[in-house]
């Protein structure tokens, strides 16, 4: 119709998204026993219910607990996204290193550092490190994206896309994802497989490979990486659920990964979790956020068998006055209001945040605010000290209803 046309001009993306909104007791740590969901209703051979461990981790301070030690007692596993770049800096890397029990590769696993040009040969030296530095401090790691039409850097146009053959485009993407897992076979717990793919009317059409390869492209691309990794758990992952992306609703977005979701699964296609990428916006989240409403839809994705992962969690400070104080505690504000309701859900197996520290976050580098005052959308601020959503974030985790989990980082040991 013309309304979808209209909408998919738009450029529905993330970015355009947000660039238009501009104490526990010491001792042995186990997780907690919490309830749990009677047998998943949608199941196939290839994908199975997620088998749920429960878990301990070493004694704790009381005192000075690390988030992920924190989540660790409920059975859910705390983490952030990083990049080698970042984690050149000592005192973000220290941050990183104690708070953090999963690492999302943010930039490392990107088609910019693995195929800069489409004459490049595939570059692992910045995947190597930082899944490196994830193994070296016992940490899961959550693979970033193998399908995404961005992330390919300046030495990409669209005409090297678009002017592909199919046969071409499929040697070019299926190789490209075959290669990446293969590589990290074993070491990358979870990989995103499909990013962003669907908007508020459907499968998006304006996806390179959609134009080269057809839509059959998600679930060809789920089917290579299981060949190549059949241990690795692979994720759909989108964003929008919450509040909507200024031109679908949350309530369209929720129904077409719903549909989308199930027609995966009627195929038998391994899908085998559904990540919620959970950037918020802080100006109307309390309005706009219909706390029932995202419950619901959390519950049917669990209905589905598949564990649910907050894969990059930040809160956008747009609307809010330049005072740092009367911010912090808004960002907070929101942290609470969506944990609330997302932490209730027991297949909710993992929370991640998009960073850590406000020195790092990809909000300024991309949308400073138009009043030029800093940026300050995550737990920690830009010299590392807990922020009033970092003391949300531990006590939204202490209290979280406990749930066995399908991810056990390696600084766990089964119980």
């Amino acid at each position: 119709s013309d309304e979808v046309t209209a909408g998919r001009d738009e450029g529905l993306t993330r970015r355009a998204f947000l660039g238009a909104a501009a104490a526990v007791a010491a001792g042995t740590l186990t997780s907690c026993t919490g309830p749990q969901r009677a047998g998943p209703s949608r199941t196939s051979e290839q994908t199975p219910a997620p088998r749920l461990t429960s878990v301990e981790c070493p004694a704790l301070e009381v005192a000075e607990s690390p988030l992920w030690e924190v989540a660790m007692t409920c059975g859910l596993v705390y983490g952030s996204s990083a990049a080698t770049w970042q984690i050149s800096d000592a005192q973000y890397r220290r941050l990183i290193q104690r708070q953090a029990a999963i690492l999302f590769t943010e930039d490392d696993l990107l088609w910019y550092r693995l195929r800069p040009t489409p004459d490049s040969d595939l570059d692992f030296r910045f995947g190597d490190r930082i899944v490196g530095f994830a193994e070296e401090h016992g940490m899961l790691v959550l693979g970033a994206h193998l399908i995404w039409d961005e992330g390919y850097g300046e030495g990409w146009t669209e005409s090297d896309f678009y002017e592909l053959d199919e046969a071409a485009a499929r040697e070019l993407l299926f190789g490209t994802v075959e290669a990446v897992v293969r590589r990290y076979r074993g070491r990358v717990a979870v990989w995103i497989v499909a990013n962003e793919v669907f908007d508020g009317f459907g499968v998006r059409p304006e996806v390179p490979w959609h134009g080269t390869i057809g839509e059959s492209y998600i679930e060809e691309g789920f089917h290579v990486a299981h060949e190549a990794d059949p241990d690795a758990m692979l994720l759909i992952n989108d964003f929008g659920f919450e509040t909507g992306d200024g031109v679908s609703s949350a309530e369209d977005r929720r129904r077409v990964a719903l549909n989308v979701i199930d027609d995966l699964l009627s195929r038998d296609v391994p899908v085998h979790g559904f990540g919620v990428q959970a950037h918020l916006n802080a100006d109307g989240f309390a309005e706009a956020f219909d706390p029932a409403s995202y419950r619901a839809f959390l519950a049917e994705v669990a209905d589905r068998g598949l564990p649910i992962l907050v894969t990059e969690m930040d809160v956008l400070d747009d609307g809010l006055p330049p005072s740092m104080e009367a911010r912090d505690r808004a960002v907070a504000e929101v942290y609470e209001r969506y944990l609330d309701i997302a932490l209730e859900e027991p297949s909710v197996a993992s929370l991640i945040t998009f960073g850590l520290s406000d020195r790092y976050t990809w909000l300024e580098e991309d949308y400073p605010r138009d009043d030029g005052v800093p940026r300050r959308p995550l737990p920690f601020d830009d010299e590392m000290r807990p922020k009033p959503a970092a003391e949300v974030l531990r006590a939204s985790l202490r209290q979280a209803v406990g749930r066995s989990t399908p991810l056990v980082p390696p600084r766990c040991r089964t119980a």
